[in-house]
Order: C-alpha cells, then structure tokens, then sequence
C-alpha cells in the first residue's frame, strides 16, 4: 500500500507542522505518514487528516501492483 500524504501535502503546499497544528496530531505521526513507513495507522488519525485536507482515504492510500503480485503468487 502506498500513502499519499506527502503528495497531497505538496499539492497543497503545506506543512507536516501545520497540518499537527490543524489537527492536534503529532508531528512524529505526521512525519511517519509523510515518509510512508507507517505500518498502522489509526482510524482517528485518518478521519482528521482526510478532513484537514478536504480528501478522502482513496485519496490518502493506493495500493499497489506489487501488492497484488505478492497475493497471487502466495
């Protein structure tokens, strides 16, 4: 799964601190999602970073092809 936050950041060209700001969450969750190592994420952190950016989790999240090429040959 690829997160798209960072893009989504860059589109709007904003900060990880503003959006920590906006929202109360951490800078170093923020940062996590931002560099795309975040391996859980809370439905909570989701909601209000979907709602901060006026997006959806489609537009935050992708999956994939090696992710689905990982599944067919398992």
């Amino acid at each position: 799964m690829k997160i798209k936050f960072s893009m989504l950041l860059g589109e709007k060209k904003l900060k990880v601190t503003e959006v920590a700001r906006a929202t109360g969450l951490s800078n170093n969750t923020l940062y996590k999602l931002y560099e795309g190592n975040q391996k859980r994420i809370d439905l909570e952190t989701i909601e209000k970073v979907c709602k901060f950016l006026n997006c959806t989790p489609s537009d935050l999240f992708e999956i994939s092809n090696a992710d689905e090429e990982v599944k067919q040959n398992a």
